[in-house]
């Protein structure tokens, strides 16, 4: 698996006319290592890849990545980084520029000054799932799904938005989840207007719209889902707010496919709110790529003309926000595949009134 996507990105390093590319975002380097230490850098030319790395993690770094020559630097990496370059002869680096800092790239130009630099965007490799990821998504899913199973059965009045968030992120870390995939979401009443609003000691009251948003990380990869509820019974208008975002969702997860733009699919749950009278109250894009990091490419998005490719896993998650009232959001991750996609997230969409 490691050495297919070292195939891929030694591809990219033809094609941009590179000897090598440093990689340094935790994401890549863990995909392309399988390497999860918090500090490490990867240094991959055309015949062997390098893992740098301090001695916390040496003996890690040995295990995880079997394919790599582990080297181990001290205060200065930079140092050993330049040394290395300079003795396999590296002259055009590609390095990521969506993610060094300013401060990083200066030191090490400064001690490579032989260097030809060359950004490269490596995100783009990931986008595309194989199947051993996509198992691990769907376990992320599948423990998210249990903990909101179990949630619903504890919200009454007068817990606070706290508990309901202490309670999801308990029961995905008993379930398997490494932590939180996000800082999680509950916002009721009518902070639920709020798109992202982190949980409060806000106490939940009789009639309130409850949306929760939540993740499981499961072997680094995430899940995200966006439920919306009811303590108690539903006013005629809180039905009718659910029953427009569940129709929106619903046609955003039935136009994804292979071959459709991440603005076209926007477009058709976008049409669907505006349609009804509140499209100002749609501000976000309808969904994004999931996988190592939360938010990854692509996006679902009025500015995204890039199409869908098979394999991909997205969220799917309009939302009506309305100030001082509430707001309604529901978000499913689902698969692209040529015929559609499939949905990975179980946990049923109906309007749930707990009462």
């Amino acid at each position: 698996m490691i050495q297919q996507r070292l195939t891929g990105l030694r591809k990219l390093m033809t094609i941009h006319s590179l000897d090598a590319i440093i990689v340094t975002k935790p994401e890549n380097r863990r995909y392309f290592s399988g390497f999860t230490g918090s500090s490490g850098l990867l240094l991959i030319d055309k015949q062997r890849q390098l893992l740098f790395t301090d001695f916390r993690y040496i003996e890690q770094a040995n295990k995880q990545s079997p394919e790599y020559q582990i080297v181990r630097h001290g205060a200065d990496m930079v140092a050993i980084l330049a040394d290395t370059v300079k003795k396999l002869g590296i002259i055009h680096i590609g390095f990521e520029s969506d993610f060094v800092t300013w401060d990083a790239y200066h030191k090490q130009a400064a001690q490579l000054t032989m260097v030809e630099w060359q950004p490269v965007q490596l995100d783009a490799l990931r986008e595309i799932k194989d199947q051993a990821e996509l198992t691990l998504l769907q376990q992320a899913v599948e423990i998210a799904d249990a903990a909101f199973s179990h949630v619903v059965t504890v919200i009454r009045p007068g817990i606070t938005e706290l508990e309901i968030a202490l309670d999801l992120e308990y029961q995905m870390r008993k379930l398997g989840s490494e932590k939180p995939a996000f800082d999680t979401i509950v916002a009721s009443g009518y902070r639920s207007a709020l798109p992202h609003g982190q949980a409060s000691d806000k106490i939940i009251e009789a009639g309130d719209f409850i949306t929760m948003d939540f993740g499981a990380v499961y072997q680094g990869y995430h899940s995200d889902m966006t439920r919306t509820v009811v303590a108690g019974k539903a006013s005629g208008k809180q039905h009718e707010i659910y029953s427009i975002v569940q129709a929106a969702q619903l046609a955003g997860i039935k136009a994804v496919a292979a071959g459709k733009t991440g603005k076209e699919i926007d477009q058709v749950a976008r049409k669907i709110i505006s349609d009804a009278g509140y499209g100002k109250y749609f501000g976000h894009s309808l969904g994004h790529g999931v996988g190592l990091a939360i938010h990854e490419e692509p996006r679902l998005s009025p500015a995204n003309d890039s199409k869908l490719a098979a394999g991909m896993v997205v969220s799917v998650e309009p939302g009506i926000y309305l100030p001082d009232w509430g707001g309604v959001r529901i978000e499913d991750l689902v698969v692209v595949s040529a015929a559609g996609c499939t949905v990975l997230t179980a946990s049923s969409k109906s309007l749930l009134e707990i009462e």
